[in-house]
């Protein structure tokens, strides 16, 4: 089987840490690009999960959130309007 030269670009610092974690693992970079590759062409899917950084909510929103932990605690009213149907809800909202 023939192969092709690929160029990927990484950063300085994920580069580093990649090789750090590949190397107990007796992996080189190469290695696991092919492994990876491989398995996405198997399964027609990445072939792990993909996860982002835990977001900080903004000052906002983390008061949105206690408030509303606040009120079903019940240490606070909930005086939020309820609907039995859409169309109450966008009579009161087309009233705002």
């Amino acid at each position: 089987m023939s192969t092709s030269p690929t160029t990927i670009r990484l950063d300085d610092h994920l580069k580093n840490q990649l090789n750090k974690a590949l190397k107990p693992m007796g992996l080189s970079i190469n290695a696991y690009f092919n492994m990876a590759a491989r398995q996405l062409v198997i399964q027609r899917k990445v072939p792990f999960e993909i996860l982002t950084k835990k977001e900080v909510p903004t000052k906002t929103t983390q008061k949105a959130l206690v408030e509303a932990e606040a009120k079903e605690l019940g240490i606070i009213p909930d005086d939020s309007p309820e609907f039995d149907n859409v169309n109450d809800l966008k009579k009161y909202l087309d009233k705002e």
